[in-house]
């Protein structure tokens, strides 16, 4: 790929690295990544993404700015409040990057929309708040053979992880081979419920962010069967090494979910 001389210098930093080179910021110019969430953690994915250069970004969001959010969710500004999230989003995209393109998809995702969805993208990196969500979208992923990375976040802990069940390997193990099912309604707290350290968002955010890049230019060690846990209090990262779970409904041996239909 040719850079013009405005690449080269926006991206001068990356080009310099032995491990990324032109290849690697090629790679990241082509790649196409969905961003499901705009808010805690979407909010630093996003934006170390379109700093990076990945030339096509979407967003699925169908919140709008409250002054709540804006304790974490660093993408947005007082001036944003009331404004569609992936509107306001796109605005400061645009503004770290004016060269990339920005999908808007103002809607929640739903086992109606979300193959369509990410069917236009090659890896998804999932910010959401809810187990409903997270289920689908990993549901979603293996059936349609996407890459997945996924960050959670809950008052001063945060887990991160990537998947790509789709593959072989025993090391490979999707979201369910950690956690089979949703918890019982009520059962986990919100962060509305159980409050969050809003600076948290910024860490796990960028740590996503980071495998995200990684996947793209396949470089490094992939996450995928490791689960990192990070605790603020004490300033500790765990990983805990995972492996497929043959008994998996999804993944395993002898599947039972072979589409989305038990999300309807």
């Amino acid at each position: 790929m040719d850079f013009n001389e405005e690449q080269l210098n926006r991206y001068a930093r990356h080009i310099l690295l032995p491990e990324v080179g032109g290849e690697g910021q090629a790679k990241l110019l082509q790649a196409k990544v969905l961003v499901v969430g705009a808010g805690g953690l979407g909010a630093p994915v996003l934006m170390y993404l379109a700093a990076a250069g990945v030339g096509t970004i979407g967003i699925v969001d169908d919140d709008v700015v409250d002054l709540s959010n804006l304790q974490r969710q660093v993408i947005h500004t007082t001036q944003s409040i009331d404004q569609p999230k992936v509107v306001s989003a796109q605005e400061r995209l645009k503004a770290i990057n004016p060269d990339i393109q920005v999908n808007l998809h103002q809607e929640r995702l739903t086992s109606a929309n979300i193959m369509d969805i990410i069917a236009n993208y090659d890896l998804v990196a999932d910010g959401t708040d809810n187990f409903n969500t997270r289920f689908l979208i990993n549901d979603a992923c293996h059936l349609a053979r996407k890459t997945l990375v996924s960050a959670a976040i809950l008052r001063f802990d945060g887990q991160l992880s990537t998947y790509k069940s789709h593959e072989e390997g025993e090391d490979k193990p999707c979201y369910r081979c950690i956690f089979r099912e949703p918890p019982p309604e009520g059962q986990v707290p919100t962060c509305a419920q159980a409050g969050v350290l809003g600076a948290i968002c910024g860490t796990m955010g960028s740590l996503q962010a980071t495998e995200v890049l990684k996947e793209i230019m396949n470089v490094g060690k992939s996450m995928s069967g490791t689960l990192m846990i990070y605790d603020a209090l004490h300033t500790e990262f765990r990983n805990v090494k995972v492996k497929r779970d043959k008994g998996c409904p999804l993944c395993g041996d002898h599947p039972t979910i072979t589409d989305l239909s038990a999300h309807s």
